[in-house]
């Protein structure tokens, strides 16, 4: 798709007042987004998460301050997507039924549910009149037989997404059929929407069932041989999520109003063992390496190009890989308990960390009415 350039009179440039809903807000990346949002003087945040795998201490502070309401419900409640949107002026859909490579590979059935919930929520949001809709996207609707050959530097972009279609696994057909409906409800209705298709996200607030994450909480442990899934060749583009939250936000506010599909990925290529190297100098760890080559390791060779990133919404990633690594082996160090972290581990690998019957603990009394369950 050859994407419209973008118009100045469907810029956004300022966000006091707007009503934003943003699903999944309690997670890893819609909690940055958050932050990115109040930065620039957002003051009417909406939050739908069924906190399956986001927590409330996330988000703690901008609740207790009045910015964002939370409504603790699961979208695909009947009802939850037309009330969430309700009254919203700019949708960032990040609400996902998702995990790390273990997650994607293992629960296809789980993951297929987003091509409802995904639906539920484009059909709600054009029906309560909302203004501009930003879907996260991801690499995972990229072809998985492009990405198999070490030997090529590859830069994946966005019209390598086309027939035959070959997305990664059931999460990545739904994010491509997503991406497909808001194209097309552009072309028949005007609804305006830019869909981000995220790379390997890492960063303060991830958990260990991604890559990165996992790494670090190895070396957190002093695990001894020191796993790796794969072989160690896989390439990746891992990216910072300060910037992928910042390339959301950019997004919303540019003119690109007709679904086009955006990479947010720095096009730096980092190979999984190098990655592991670099957790275990920088955490004065020594261990043996062993190699589970049974484990999934999903596409070789993934690597986003972010040219029209930078064409249309002026945006390119700001922290390099082993900048935000250090960042977020800071945090994890400083903030994580070693005892939690090994009876959780081996599960959060291939699940989500899902507990189911919990219920939102805010940290004020009087924040209690900023936060609504349902079930």
């Amino acid at each position: 798709m050859q994407p419209n350039q973008p118009r100045d009179s469907d810029r956004i440039r300022d966000w006091k007042n707007r009503s934003v809903l943003v699903t999944g807000g309690a997670s890893f990346i819609g909690s940055h987004v958050i932050d990115k949002l109040v930065e620039r003087g957002a003051n009417k945040i909406r939050v739908t998460d069924d906190l399956s795998s986001g927590t409330l201490d996330n988000i703690r502070g901008h609740i207790d301050s009045g910015v964002v309401e939370v409504e603790q419900v699961d979208l695909l409640t009947p009802g939850a997507a037309e009330a969430a949107t309700r009254g919203i002026d700019v949708v960032f859909h990040l609400a996902a039924i998702h995990g790390g490579r273990g997650y994607v590979e293992m629960h296809d059935a789980e993951c297929g549910r987003n091509l409802v919930m995904d639906g539920l929520l484009v059909k709600a949001s054009m029906d309560q009149g909302v203004d501009k809709f930003v879907f996260a996207s991801s690499g995972c609707v990229y072809p998985n037989y492009i990405q198999q050959d070490l030997s090529k530097e590859l830069y994946l972009t966005e019209d390598m997404v086309g027939p035959p279609y070959d997305s990664d696994h059931l999460y990545g057909w739904a994010k491509l059929m997503c991406e497909l409906t808001l194209q097309a409800q552009y072309r028949q209705r005007g609804f305006k929407s830019v869909s981000l298709r995220f790379f390997t996200v890492y960063g303060e607030r991830g958990v260990e069932n991604h890559a990165v994450i996992a790494m670090i909480a190895r070396a957190f442990m002093g695990q001894n041989p020191f796993e790796v899934w794969g072989d160690g060749n896989q390439v990746r583009n891992w990216t910072y999520v300060g910037d992928i939250a910042e390339g959301m936000i950019v997004a919303a506010e540019s003119g690109v109003v007709d679904g086009t599909p955006i990479n947010l990925g720095t096009m730096e290529r980092t190979r999984v063992i190098d990655a592991v190297h670099e957790v275990l100098r920088y955490t004065g760890r020594q261990a043996d390496i062993k190699f589970l080559t049974h484990m999934p390791t999903g596409p070789l060779n993934r690597v986003a190009s972010n040219k029209l990133a930078k064409d249309l919404i002026g945006w390119s990633p700001k922290l390099t890989f082993v900048e935000g690594l250090h960042k977020t082996i800071d945090w994890y160090f400083s903030t994580k308990d070693v005892n939690k972290v090994r009876s959780s581990f081996e599960r959060m690998l291939t699940d989500r960390g899902e507990d189911k019957g919990a219920e939102p603990e805010p940290a004020k009394a009087g924040a209690r009415d900023k936060i609504r369950g349902r079930a």
